[in-house]
Parts: C-alpha cells; sequence; structure tokens
C-alpha cells in the first residue's frame, strides 16, 4: 500500500532498526539500515559486503578457463548466463586478432540459447515466488520451485549439475545435449505453458496481492537510466531496451527477441514503474523465453562426431589461442535474468587475465532504494527488495 504522507510532515522521534542480514525477505545477506517515524520509513540505506570473496581477484590469478567455475557463484541462481557473459567476453578478445580467432559451432551457440533461457525461466521462477511469499502467499512459491526443479532435472542430466553449471565453456560448452534432451525440453515446455496459466490465477489476479503491489516504490524511466537499472527493472519503467535484441550477442539477432515493458499493469491504482509492472515483466520474460527455447530447439544442427565441427561440433579448440592469448581490453554485456551482466577484460598475452572486472544487475539496484524507501510503509520494505529480485552475491563479489 503506498502513502501520500511525506516524513517531512511528521514528527516524533525516529526508530533505528537493522532488517537484515539475516532478515529471509532481505534474499540473502543484506542488512537494511532503517529509520522509521512510525510506520512510515524515513530513511533505508542498504549496507553490503557481508559475502564478499574476492572472485574478480581470483580471475587474475588463475588461467583463463579456470575462472569459469568461479562465475557460477556471481549469480547461482542463473549461473548459465553467468558462465556465458564471462566466455562470451573470453570470446571477443580472442578475435581481435586473426590469429587466435575462435568460431563456436552453430549447435553450441543453439545450445547455450535453450540453457541461458531456460535459465531465465527458472531464475524469474525463484523471482516471482519468492516475492508472494514475502507478502504472505506461499502457495505460488511451492507452484514455482517444483517448475524450477524440472528445469533442474534437465540441467543435471546434461551436466551433473543443479545449481552451478560450470557448462558453458570458452568456444562452446561442456557437454552436447544428452540423448532425448530435445524432446524432454519440449515437452517440459508444453506442460510448464499451461502451468503457468494457473499460476497466474493463483497470484497475478489476485486482488490482494495486486493492490499490495500497485503504486508502491513507482520508479519513472528517467529515474530508471539515471540511477542504472538494468534488465527487468528497468523495463518494468516503460524502458525499451534489451541486450539480446539491441546489442545481441551469439546467435540472438537471428530469434526476433521481444521485449516487455511496464505499462501500469495494476489499473486504476497502480502507476507505470511500480512492484505489481516488474512482477510482470517477468511473468512476460518467462513467456519469451519459452518461444525462444522452441526457436533455438528449431535451429539445433544434427550432431557430428568430431565435436570441432564448425556446424554440429559443441566445442571449438581454442587451448592454443588461451596459452597466449591477443593483448587487450574487452568490454561485453549480455542480458542476465538480473539485468545486465557484463565483463571487462584486460589480456598482458599470458595464460592468465591481467584484469577481471564484472558488472552486475543486483548491485546497481541497490543504488536507489534509500530514495525509493524514503515515505513508504514499513510493511513495504518486503515487497520492494521482493520486486527488484536482487542476489546478494551479484552486490558482493
Amino acid at each position: 500500500m503506498s502513502t501520500d504522507v511525506t516524513v517531512e510532515t511528521l514528527g516524533g522521534e525516529r526508530m533505528k532498526l537493522n532488517m537484515g542480514p539475516h532478515h529471509p525477505a532481505t534474499h540473502g545477506v543484506l542488512r537494511l539500515m532503517v529509520e522509521t517515524d512510525g510506520e512510515i520509513v524515513a530513511k533505508a540505506v542498504p549496507d553490503h559486503g557481508f559475502l564478499h570473496r574476492s572472485i574478480e581477484k581470483i580471475g587474475e590469478c588463475v588461467e583463463w578457463p579456470m575462472f569459469v567455475p568461479y562465475t557460477d557463484r556471481i549469480d547461482y541462481v542463473c549461473a548459465m548466463n553467468a558462465n556465458l557473459a564471462y566466455c562470451v567476453a573470453v570470446e571477443k578478445l580472442l578475435n581481435t586478432d586473426p590469429a587466435t580467432a575462435v568460431q563456436v559451432p552453430l549447435r553450441a551457440e543453439c545450445i547455450r540459447i535453450i540453457v541461458a533461457e531456460l535459465n531465465r525461466i527458472s531464475s524469474h521462477l525463484v523471482a516471482v515466488g519468492a516475492m508472494s511469499m514475502d507478502l504472505g502467499a506461499y502457495t505460488p512459491f511451492l507452484h514455482g520451485i517444483a517448475q524450477r526443479e524440472t528445469v533442474n532435472d534437465i540441467f543435471e542430466k546434461l551436466c551433473g549439475q543443479r545449481l552451478t553449471y560450470n557448462f558453458v565453456t570458452i568456444g562452446g560448452v561442456a557437454f552436447d545435449l544428452h540423448k532425448g534432451a530435445e524432446a524432454e525440453i519440449t515437452a517440459f515446455l508444453d506442460a510448464f505453458e499451461k502451468e503457468m496459466i494457473r499460476f497466474n490465477k493463483l497470484i497475478t489476479a489476485n486482488t490482494i496481492f495486486r493492490d499490495r503491489c500497485a503504486g508502491v516504490a513507482a520508479i519513472s524511466a528517467a529515474d530508471a537510466v539515471a540511477y542504472g537499472l538494468v534488465g527487468p527493472n528497468l523495463r518494468g519503467s516503460g524502458v525499451d531496451w534489451d541486450i539480446r535484441r539491441d546489442e545481441p550477442y551469439g546467435i540472438y539477432d537471428r530469434l526476433a527477441v521481444r521485449v516487455p515493458v511496464g505499462q501500469g499493469f495494476a489499473g486504476r491504482n497502480g502507476r507505470v514503474g511500480d512492484c505489481y509492472d516488474r512482477f510482470v515483466v517477468r511473468l512476460l520474460e518467462i513467456n519469451e523465453s519459452v518461444r525462444l527455447v522452441r526457436e533455438a530447439l528449431k535451429m539445433l544442427p544434427a550432431p557430428v562426431e568430431k565435436k570441432t565441427d564448425a556446424t554440429g561440433g559443441y566445442q571449438a579448440d581454442v587451448a592454443k589461442q588461451l596459452r597466449k592469448p591477443p593483448k587487450g581490453e574487452v568490454r561485453v554485456r549480455t542480458e542476465a535474468p538480473r539485468g545486465e551482466m557484463g565483463y571487462v577484460i584486460v589480456s598482458d598475452g599470458s595464460k592468465t587475465p591481467y584484469r577481471v572486472r564484472c558488472r552486475t544487475g543486483s548491485f546497481t539496484a541497490c543504488s536507489i532504494f534509500q530514495k525509493l524507501m524514503r515515505g513508504i510503509f514499513m510493511a513495504d520494505i518486503v515487497t520492494v527488495i521482493g520486486s527488484f529480485d536482487i542476489v546478494v552475491p551479484e552486490i558482493d563479489r
């Protein structure tokens, strides 16, 4: 519920509260230092650093392919996308010199799209399910987790892991699709679309849930851009921008990505860019990911025995290039479920990176919390945090 009462109009002594770092609704070890005047939030300042592990520094101490497993830990909810962002950056570096250029096989490119979009589906299911649970609706979370488990089953057959995959590699993917994978994925998508109709009836169209989110913490398009918001948090404010479409990588340029944006979906009480818009945009992105996986399956070339084959293989031979890559600096950004995941990589020509720097969506999302939460009700803090779908390892790298 939103309020028109401003902090300046209220008197009395303010109460200081610590929300987190162990509060379940902060979605990890995030601490908010909150000052309240009664039920109104006067100030809310994020405090980070509880999960810092020096991952970027580790990137300067290990060889190029050895850093891929660490990217899983930057965002463990969408580790496939985290793998992909780093590998695309290294491939761009190798392609700056014709002597070290690498061509990712077409089959590997299709597999990358399939796993990245399946991981986007499972990540968004966690986001919308957890947000529902934070607001008191526990059942939708169970429905979302049940569907996510099916995606995890597919990934487990594919690479043996259910959370941190180390699957996307520099030059391709670690393994080809397992036997029967195409039929299994298609069957999942067919069943999943029916389940999402049930999910939307259960929570998205629920009047109580919609009214809890309508008009809360609305962000204008100008503010979203000014604060560096990315992904669904940016598009929820009506900004039509998606890196998969506007700066495509891999074979996304062949897929005609459709980009949903916030429109004030909550109706009479809603505003463009409010918590409900951010929730609905993620659900619409799930539908688009289903379509993209189907398109990638249609484009998937038949497998061949030689894994380095330019069409039917799944892994380019890059061992020689990675021993002595070209010198230089590259910048790459990809569209992960929480928005832009970008890498700056500096090479001095050795077998280890000189500098690795990652940019993630959760860090920029927290930058607007202090402005956004001023003047809202204390009970709406969990609504705001849930609508941004932050993952703390993205903040504390």
